[in-house]
This record gives structure tokens, sequence and C-alpha cells, in this order.
């Protein structure tokens, strides 16, 4: 389904991706990271379609089909490495360091830090090109919304 979108991310020198591209790409990642750890909860995904209703301004039907789009992309890309590569080219560092906070946004959600989830998005966020102070930072933004 997603053979030809996967197969430009991928790519050694991937192009600039599209509006549209951009958002199914991070609407995948922050679905690897709430299935990083073996439980894709209902608050994750309510999470996840909260940021990209606002992130986007879409209607509640059009955030549910973006979400299951990137479901399915999720479970055919490749590697991590490849696939946040693409969106590190795409974004601009300020933009990535929001795309850092959604992520702690959606791993925060069920209430539960898990190991899988730290390390991944300690990953993604260094893939991203988001120093360790800056994630830091953004997870503490999180955490004080939620307090």
């Amino acid at each position: 389904m997603f053979g030809e979108f996967l197969k430009r991310l991928t790519q050694p020198d991937p192009p600039q991706l599209p509006d549209a591209d951009a958002r199914l790409a991070l609407a995948a990642l922050l679905v690897r990271v709430a299935r990083s750890d073996g439980d894709y909860a209902g608050a994750e995904v309510t999470r996840i379609d909260r940021i990209l209703s606002k992130r986007y301004g879409l209607s509640p039907a059009e955030t549910a089909g973006l979400r299951a789009e990137a479901e399915v992309l999720e479970s055919e890309a490749p590697d991590t490495v490849r696939f946040t590569r693409a969106i590190k080219e795409a974004v601009p560092y300020e933009d990535r360091e929001s795309v850092v906070e959604s992520m702690w946004d959606v791993v925060l959600a069920d209430g539960a830090r898990d190991h899988e989830e730290d390390a991944l998005l300690r990953l993604v966020a260094n893939l991203l090109g988001v120093n360790d102070r800056d994630s830091n930072l953004a997870r503490q933004r999180v955490q004080s919304r939620r307090s």
C-alpha cells in the first residue's frame, strides 16, 4: 500500500517530503513510539489523535484517517534510522523539537514511562538532530502540563 512512499523515504538521499507525506511520516513516528513497549494503549491513540488534530487543524474523521494510514505505514516501515532521516530533512529544527515534545506526550499518555519507549525516544530525538538537553526540556514541558 505504501511501497512507493517507503521507497522514496528510504532512498540514500531522500527528497524533501511534501506536506501531506511529512504529516503521514510524523503520525507514523508517533505510532511507532506508542507501540514500542508492546502496548498500544487507548490513551496513546487518543493522545496521537489530539496531537495530529491540533498540529494540522484536522477534523475528527480526518484525524482518525491519518492515524489509520500511519498505523499501516508504521507496520510496513523499515528501521527507524532511515524513516526518521526523511523527517529530519523535511522539518526545521524548532519544529523537530516540537515533534520530540509530541513524542514525549505520547509516551507519557498512559501514565507510565517504559524502558523501550524511553530508549526509542532517545534514539529518535538523536536521529532528528535534537540534543539530549532539548529533549529533556521537551519532556519536562509535557510533564508540567500534566501536573
